[in-house]
């Protein structure tokens, strides 16, 4: 099956940068391009892609804005925030407004392929400084032992970085069951992304 993927970023040469060398891999299909989080909305609806690479810094609106409407409108979609910027306030209100992960522009091209299908599949991507700026933000939730047991299950998978299918193969329940428990684990959390309820369970000490 064939990744569609929107590429969002204000400057044209890292759009064709991106386009070049993700166009190699044949599991991987660049649907289109948009030029701010404005932009980015339209071709999301228009063009219904599987990942979004979303940078952040754009003019018009910005990318951490675009991707709280897309997680709310379309929910279906994984986007990636991929950016050059490393700050504790952007990477944490990224999560916050839903990415499934963050990545800097230096990430080398395969690792960035690698992540694609992974967020396509609905598991987390961090970049490592990423992901300790993360742990440093997340607060631990007040009551963690709201959920039940099945749901703290679910929840050490997924912090795992395990897909649905992979977490319903491992507890032989179906993958629509697992998806109900994934929402009932972030409603219960308060988070709105898998990311989130991943830096949850790291804190509550799951994984």
């Amino acid at each position: 099956m064939t990744i569609r993927v929107l590429l969002v970023d204000d400057h044209a040469v890292v759009r064709q940068g991106l386009r070049m060398f993700l166009s190699l891999d044949p599991e991987l299909a660049i649907v289109g391009e948009a030029v701010n989080g404005a932009d980015a909305l339209q071709k999301a609806h228009d063009l219904r892609p599987d990942v979004i690479l979303m940078d952040l810094m754009m003019p018009v609106m910005d990318g951490i804005t675009a991707i709280g409407i897309l997680r709310r409108d379309l929910p279906d979609m994984e986007i990636i925030a991929l950016t050059s910027v490393l700050e504790d306030a952007s990477v944490f209100n990224a999560m916050r407004a839903g990415a499934t992960g963050y990545l800097l522009k230096d990430t080398e091209a395969d690792e960035l392929c690698r992540a694609i299908k992974a967020a396509a599949a609905g598991q987390v991507q961090l970049s490592p400084q990423a992901a300790a700026r993360l742990l440093r933000e997340v607060p631990a939730p007040n009551s963690p032992e709201q959920l039940s047991e099945r749901e703290k299950e679910v929840l050490r998978l997924l912090a795992q970085g395990m897909a649905n299918k992979e977490i319903a193969a491992a507890l032989i329940i179906g993958e629509k069951t697992v998806k109900t428990h994934v929402s009932n684990i972030l409603g219960k959390l308060g988070v709105v992304s898998r990311t989130q309820a991943a830096l949850y369970a790291a804190r509550i000490g799951l994984v």
